[in-house]
């Protein structure tokens, strides 16, 4: 017995020495649990922009286009041994290839959307939709995602008629892996799909009785165990909605630092707001480390738009008693250019051929010559002064909605005063230094109009009284910051947090926005300072608006079904016209075969006493129309390939 017990341990020695020594990897597989690597890529907000290429100034233009992206995406590929890729909304409409193919061309029996095309040649994984999808209506929406060969996936978007969700929430599929040893394996990948619930309202007329939207926070709660339940170890949230730490509500449009929170959400991808994450911007949000790219200890990843990056998450993935984990993660962006512009990968030549015929339909079709200017269009300082851009817009609105008007449906409203409301949709901020309408004195083309107005909205009427006009105002004017007139300094004179498309510029009133004052609301409608009055010196033809009196204003169905954009919300819609602002902008410019687009000067910045000196930012080419105004002086470069400018406000 003795012997054979001495035998038994002299053997098992042996084995582990053999092991051990000899055969170090089978030790390892032995004593180790195996690790993967899994790499997540995202493209986000593509908005059309596949080509690299400026459809409004019909000229190349390296720092947009999907075809770039697909460069970085190879790459980021090729470095690793196990990949999936996604995109997260907003890619079928934002720029005239998108009209092209939807109002123009369309899409007929056996076509597929170029958008599709060109996520099925990449060999995206998955993708899901962003509010923007919806712009064109369900049909449409439903036809563009044919013949994908990925899923399409949103879990808080349901069928207003049977209850059920109207895409498929979530997937989870098999993953093939490589361990770190070269073993392979398979990992269950879930992947779910969330949009703002405030689709309901900025997309009303398309919407209404069709769908319904519950909130992004928690469908997520209730979904995502029913993923673990069904056996998903890695679940990665497809998020187009914003960061935010401002205050949880359920109903909340940048809920993406609400979703960090859940358990079971691994990876979240984010997207709408068109910022960069990880990036500066966030250098002060609570529970975030840029460096790692995370918040909550998870990676987080939200590249830009129209191409400008790829994010990229990686993830490891260890195998504990049986079951993957995720282990740690970290996220990144890849750019297609650098801080100067320069280009830092080639053009997809393949992919820009598999969307040639679209590409050069559009080109086509935004040539079409509709008039002529008297003088350059530009909307370089639209968020600082009245503006060419913006005054066309409202000289088009007004003259439709006063036409309308005369039919005898709307008789009751007779005699009162016809406004119009609109907002620079160009004028900078996220949308990068080159993000301006720029039309130079001449002919005027398609291009054109898309290029002053960028939405497919429809024109609508409100009826508002004075108080209800004033908040209006009071919203916009949260563009600004406040200013402190004897700081004897410099100070930003803009809010970058507040967007463009909110600093709605009312026409056919006249005020002034006094910038010493502090906000009343916030950029998402906030009552914050309920005693500020910036909106001075609002008349009507001369006399000073009544609480009492009635106004209708011309807007966008966008606008009009807010509800919670102040003084809109508590109006009365009286007309919901079936027409595009932009083709009533068309139509215009066709009757009027010449327009001059001088600004009225109906609003401006209240002058002040003080030494205060205020900046504000544009593009470098803006440097070209300042002797236009004795006013605004160009200062030098800023960040981001934006130039620095001054205005002169001080009596």
């Amino acid at each position: 017995m003795k012997r054979i017990s001495f035998v038994a341990v002299l053997l098992l020695l042996i084995a582990w020495q053999l092991t051990g020594h000899i055969f170090p990897k089978l030790a390892n597989a032995v004593r180790e649990d195996p690790t993967v690597q899994l790499r997540l890529l995202e493209t986000t907000d593509l908005h059309v922009f596949l080509a690299n290429y400026d459809y409004y100034q019909t000229k190349e233009d390296n720092k947009v286009g999907l075809v770039k992206t697909s460069s970085l995406i190879k790459q980021a590929r090729n470095e690793v041994k196990n990949s999936l890729l996604f995109d997260n909304g907003d890619n079928i409409q934002g720029n005239p290839l998108g009209d092209y193919v939807a109002k123009v061309r369309g899409l007929k029996d056996g076509d597929v959307h170029p958008v599709t095309r060109a996520f099925n040649m990449l060999g995206y994984d998955a993708i899901t939709v962003g509010n923007h999808e919806f712009n064109y209506g369900l049909d449409f929406l439903t036809r563009a995602f044919e013949g994908a060969k990925m899923p399409v996936v949103n879990a808080n978007v349901y069928d207003a008629t049977t209850g059920k969700h109207y895409f498929e929430p979530y997937v989870i599929f098999n993953k093939k892996v490589i361990d770190d040893e070269g073993q392979n394996h398979v990992i269950k990948v879930g992947v779910i799909g969330f949009v703002p619930p405030q689709i309901m309202e900025w997309d009303k007329a398309n919407l209404e009785g069709k769908v319904t939207t519950k909130s992004i926070v928690e469908s997520a709660k209730k979904l995502v165990p029913e993923m673990k339940k069904k056996g998903a170890d890695v679940i990665v949230a497809l998020a187009h909605t914003g960061i935010s730490a401002e205050p949880y509500s359920p109903d909340m449009e940048n809920a993406a630092y609400y979703l960090t929170q859940i358990r079971g959400i691994d990876a979240v991808f984010t997207g709408h707001s068109h910022n960069l994450f990880p990036g500066p911007l966030y250098a002060n949000l609570p529970n975030t480390n840029l460096e790692k790219g995370t918040i909550y200890g998870k990676p987080v990843a939200m590249a830009g738009s129209f191409g400008s990056h790829l994010g990229v998450i990686d993830l490891k993935l260890q195998k504990i008693r049986g079951k993957w984990a995720v282990a740690g993660g970290t996220s990144t962006l890849r750019p297609i250019v650098d801080e100067k512009g320069n280009s830092l990968v080639e053009t997809d030549e393949a992919l820009m051929n598999e969307i040639l015929p679209e590409h050069i339909g559009t080109i086509d079709y935004v040539n079409q010559p509709i008039g002529e200017t008297s003088a350059p269009v530009f909307s370089y300082f639209a968020l600082v002064q009245d503006d060419p851009s913006v005054q066309i817009v409202n000289n088009a609105q007004t003259e439709y909605l006063v036409e309308k008007l005369k039919d005898p449906t709307y008789s009751k409203f007779a005699g009162i005063p016809v406004l119009s409301a609109t907002a620079p949709f160009k004028a900078g901020g996220r949308g990068g230094s080159s993000y301006y309408t720029d039309i130079p004195e001449g002919t005027l083309a398609i291009k054109n109009v898309a290029d002053l107005y960028l939405y497919p909205n429809t024109l609508q009427a409100v009826l508002v009284n004075g108080a209800q006009l004033k908040e209006w105002l009071e919203m916009s004017a949260g563009q600004f910051n406040q200013l402190n007139p004897a700081t004897g300094g410099e100070e930003q004179l803009v809010n970058p947090d507040f967007r463009s498309y909110n600093f709605d510029i009312i026409d056919g009133v006249q005020y002034q926005v006094d910038v010493t004052k502090p906000a009343k609301y916030d950029y998402n409608g906030k009552l914050i300072n309920p005693n500020s009055s910036r909106i001075v010196n609002l008349t009507y033809q001369g006399k000073p608006v009544t609480a009492d009196q009635r106004f209708i204003v011309a807007t966008n169905n966008y606008r009009a079904s807010s509800k919670t954009f102040p003084g809109v919300s508590q109006g009365e819609v009286i007309l919901q016209s079936p027409d595009e602002n932009r083709q009533i902008i068309t139509n215009y410019i066709r009757e009027n075969k010449t327009i001059n687009p001088s600004a009225d000067q109906n609003w401006s910045i209240a002058r002040f006493q003080g030494t205060v000196v205020p900046l504000f930012e544009s593009s470098p080419r803006a440097q070209d129309y300042t002797k236009l105004f004795k006013n605004i002086q160009y200062i030098g470069p800023s960040g981001g390939g934006f130039a620095k400018y001054s205005i002169d406000l001080t009596n």
